[in-house]
């Protein structure tokens, strides 16, 4: 079998070409800015590719380079400047808990990451609108998103005409709440079965089939079982030590992508899989200048 690979930098320009027309409609270039307190690893480098991305579609970036004791001054500043439009966080900024807080405290309407509890609680009750008339449409967290438009260029397709991933089951390790949770549950309220896996276990998320939004119960799912039964394989381990996913694990035909900054698949699962997508990360910065737009039209 031969493996398509998909490129996200190809998908993303033609999203980008889409939001630079519509940035060009606008009476002003949307501004956004970043906040950042690391000097270097993962965080600088995304802000990097950030504040590449933001200015390729039109708008403008400030990328703020805050110490840890900064930041919520900064967000509340950012909050009140009615010249933002929009905001990064570029984790980590302090701890886990503090940055949790931190999160909480940008205001929904400038929450370009759709990481605000406000736009979660509407993804995990499965609510895509803020109005009955259907339009105004929610935020949802740009890195699940962006996989999401990259599993259509797979061609990925469920057994039924709606929803459009029923009969699908997809194994994703890893459940953080930055992407693997929302990542997991966006696929079970489009009809998948998710098998997710991470450091303390195994839940399922049962799909949104007969109700209005998906269900999760904890299981006994080995990696093995998971990775066997699965048509997709999702995986953003951030470690150099995670054992890397191989082609005898794989069902022949899976889906396999990776959104870790570390390689999380084996060679050999190339003649295996049927797509493959090796990293996400230009379709995160394209997914977050679109949800940008997608708040003015919800705010205006």
């Amino acid at each position: 079998m031969e493996t398509t690979v998909i490129d996200p930098s190809q998908v993303a320009e033609r999203y980008r070409a889409e939001i630079r027309a519509q940035v060009e409609e606008l009476p002003r270039r949307p501004k956004v800015v970043g906040l950042l307190t690391q000097h270097e690893g993962p965080a600088h480098t995304y802000a990097t590719y950030a504040k590449r991305g933001t200015e390729a579609v039109g708008m403008e970036m400030e990328l703020w380079r805050l110490e840890p004791h900064e930041v919520g001054d900064a967000v509340r500043r950012a909050n009140a400047d009615e010249s933002v439009d929009g905001m990064f966080l570029y984790y980590p900024l302090v701890d886990p808990v503090e940055d949790r807080w931190l999160r909480e405290l940008v205001d929904p309407r400038k929450d370009i990451e759709g990481m605000h509890s406000f736009w979660s609680r509407l993804l995990y009750e499965n609510r895509r609108f803020l109005d009955d008339a259907h339009t105004r449409r929610a935020i949802v967290p740009c890195t699940p998103l962006g996989i999401l438009k990259l599993l259509d260029e797979t061609g990925l397709r469920g057994s039924g005409a709606s929803p459009s991933l029923e009969g699908v089951t997809a194994c994703v390790i890893n459940r953080s709440e930055i992407v693997g949770r929302p990542l997991s549950a966006m696929l079970a309220n489009d009809g998948a079965t998710v098998l997710s896996l991470d450091l303390s276990g195994s839940v399922v998320f049962d799909p949104a089939i007969g109700r209005h939004t998906h269900s999760v119960r904890d299981a006994e799912v080995s990696r093995a079982e998971a990775l066997a039964a699965a048509d997709l394989v999702i995986t953003g381990v951030p470690s150099r030590d995670f054992p890397l996913v191989r082609a005898e694990e794989i069902r022949e035909g899976a889906i396999c992508v990776n959104f870790s900054s570390y390689r999380n698949f084996d060679e050999s699962i190339m003649g295996t899989a049927s797509a493959f997508v090796p990293r996400v990360g230009p379709m995160t910065v394209t997914m977050a200048t679109r949800n940008l737009l997608r708040l003015a039209a919800v705010h205006r």
